[in-house]
């Protein structure tokens, strides 16, 4: 390889690297707003992206693992599990409801949390549960609070 084709290799591999931590960069950016400890912050964030997957996977027991007790309660009969598993079932059918949980998975990674004693939210562009991002710190783990 010629000198002269050596440096636009460089050059072009530079471009690429530094196009790439542009696109990174707002990610990080929005991360660094977190307020808490490192271990708690990345404890919500478990928490949110466990409460995801879950979703994604039709795993009604495994939303309610996530959820505060009052939530996770019996209506009507029906267990939190039954009832999740019957709703996530519906939203996975929709037109885009797997599309849409797959961002939000990847959203939290990089979203603000704010943690303030034994509350917290995290800070996403769409709800995880009815219009709420907020944790609450009990059973000894971050809880999902409607």
């Amino acid at each position: 390889m010629s000198p002269r084709r050596g440096i636009a290799a460089f050059a072009c591999a530079a471009l690429l690297i530094a196009s790439a931590s542009e696109m990174i960069a707002p990610a990080n950016a929005l991360a660094a707003h977190s307020v808490g400890s490192p271990e708690q912050i990345a404890w919500v964030r478990r928490a949110a992206t466990n409460f995801v997957s879950a979703e994604l996977a039709g795993d009604g027991a495994g939303v309610c693992g996530i959820l505060n007790a009052p939530l996770r309660a019996s209506e009507h009969g029906r267990t939190c599990a039954q009832r999740w598993k019957a709703k996530l079932a519906g939203l996975l059918r929709e037109p885009g409801g797997r599309r849409r949980l797959q961002s939000q998975r990847r959203a939290i990674r990089s979203a603000a949390v704010i943690v303030d004693g034994d509350t917290a939210s995290i800070q996403l562009s769409t709800p995880l549960l009815s219009g709420s991002n907020r944790f609450l710190f009990t059973e000894d783990c971050w809880m999902l609070t409607g």
